[in-house]
């Protein structure tokens, strides 16, 4: 077990004002691997003060200058790319044959991204007499999640310090050791101090403090959207810009027209990713009624191949959950399908065989769902499908549009078709046929999925303000 003592600000690693540290589990053995420093709300000032005083010089670097330190912290990732897959790996769950390609890779590429943009971007504008101008917005507080740890923070510091602002970080803290990491990282590329600073702690005090500090110009969260609204009612008091990236329950229709085995396994797949601790997760497969039993089958077949285990076992295609907190909310929405009606075909709220010891859910496919039940409705936010019969094409789009949340989904048809339908959809981003994830793409969600976009041109312009010169 390592205990990480200090907090990064100005700079330094300095002792938190907190009392207290936080344990960090292995999410597989469900043993303590890591304490860390419980931060205080003083904490977050020092943080923010060293921000502040940052911000004028950081915002008047070339962009050019700032494009290297980006590309640094790029090399010092890649550098450590095999510590951080375990790392990862462990906090979370993920195999770690992904989590070196998605758990450690995305963060590194979203540096190099967010420096390759600066090459080209321009930042001004002509409109007939006025010189439009983005410029950055200043000290931006970024707390996020624990699912995809390291890419959620390099998705909002990489752009926001390419924009010319200076950040405070709030990792979870339930997966922070990554965030120590990066920290090691941004240090040894020599980035000024106050630039980039870290403070760990939980939510209520660590995240209300920069969501409420008169400070921070900015707050970009991503987590559930419970706690998404509580960080825009308190940014409120101080009219900040708020960016949420928030949660999801999102729907892959799958038409007539559609190769249908193809789909369905595709369908699977893209609901246990990271075993469902996704907020893309497609959990709600639509099918023609009059195909259920074969989607079924092809389901349940397709998700007893996704092997529980172990992560760092070759044979292992599913990890465990991250917590326990998080196993038995899951294992109550299993339940819970079953009490409301749904038909069971594979999985179920028990461990699997053999693992008694570790955050474990069996993969698991519900049938004949209907939109009032319970799992139909809430994101579960683990491995489990729920499949949906409709009658007529209009009433799998009203289906699809049938939850508070609008942030992805699917639709599987002859290629035309599929885009029309997706075009219907209410959320931020839809595959269709199965499109692969686009690291450049803007990615956010309608409705209470959130405000704002992520990644690529789209996130760098959120973290800047528009200026007109009149001249």
């Amino acid at each position: 077990m390592r205990a990480y003592e200090n907090i990064f600000i100005n700079g330094q690693w300095i002792a938190s004002t907190g009392t207290d540290t936080l344990s960090v589990t292995d999410s597989t053995t469900e043993e303590i691997i890591a304490t860390i420093p419980d931060g205080s709300a003083a904490d977050v000032d020092k943080a923010v003060a060293a921000a502040k005083a940052a911000f004028p010089a950081w915002s008047a670097l070339p962009k050019e200058a700032r494009a290297e330190y980006l590309m640094k912290i790029q090399a010092g990732l890649d550098a450590r790319t095999d510590e951080l897959a375990d790392t990862i790996a462990r906090e979370v769950g993920m195999p770690i044959f992904l989590s070196n390609i998605i758990q450690a890779g995305l963060p590194k590429a979203n540096f190099g991204i967010a420096a390759g943009l600066l090459a080209s971007y321009e930042f001004e504008q002509t409109v007939g007499n006025a010189l439009i101008v983005r410029e950055a917005i200043g000290v931006v507080g970024c707390i996020t999640p624990w699912n995809y740890p390291l890419h959620q923070i390099a998705l909002k510091v990489a752009p926001a310090l390419a924009a010319g602002n200076t950040v405070v970080v709030k990792p979870s803290e339930v997966a922070p050791i990554n965030a120590f990491i990066l920290a090691d990282v941004i240090e040894a590329a020599g980035l000024p101090a106050g630039v980039f600073n870290l403070v760990t702690g939980v939510g209520p005090v660590v995240g209300e403090a920069i969501a409420s500090h008169p400070d921070v110009d900015m707050v970009s969260f991503t987590g559930s959207t419970r706690a998404g609204k509580r960080v825009a009612e308190v940014a409120s008091q101080t009219v900040k810009k708020v960016s949420l990236e928030l949660g999801g329950k999102s729907a892959n229709v799958i038409l007539a027209d559609a190769d249908f085995e193809k789909a369905v396994k595709d369908g699977v797949a893209k609901c246990l990713l990271n075993s469902g601790q996704t907020c893309t997760a497609l959990t709600r497969m639509l099918v023609p009624r009059e195909r259920l039993a074969e989607a079924a089958k092809i389901a349940g077949e397709a998700a007893e191949t996704f092997t529980p285990g172990n992560p760092f076992e070759k044979t292992t295609r599913l990890g465990p959950l991250v917590s326990a907190a998080q196993r038995e909310r899951v294992r109550g929405f299993i339940n819970k399908g079953i009490e409301e009606g749904a038909t069971l075909v594979t999985g179920g709220a028990a461990s699997p065989e053999g693992l008694d010891k570790g955050f474990f859910v069996s993969p698991t496919v519900f049938s004949n769902v209907d939109r009032t039940m319970t799992i139909a409705r809430e994101e579960i936010f683990g491995p489990v499908l729920s499949i949906m019969p409709y009658d007529t094409e209009a009433e799998a789009i009203e289906i699809a549009n049938d939850t508070v949340y609008g942030l992805a989904g699917g639709v599987w048809g002859e290629p035309d078709h599929a885009k029309a339908v997706a075009r219907q959809i209410r959320a931020g981003q839809v595959e269709v046929n199965g499109g692969p994830f686009n690291i450049m793409a803007p990615f956010g969600g309608y409705k209470q999925s959130g405000l704002g976009r992520e990644a690529g041109t789209f996130g760098l312009e959120e973290f800047t303000e528009v200026k007109a010169l009149l001249l």
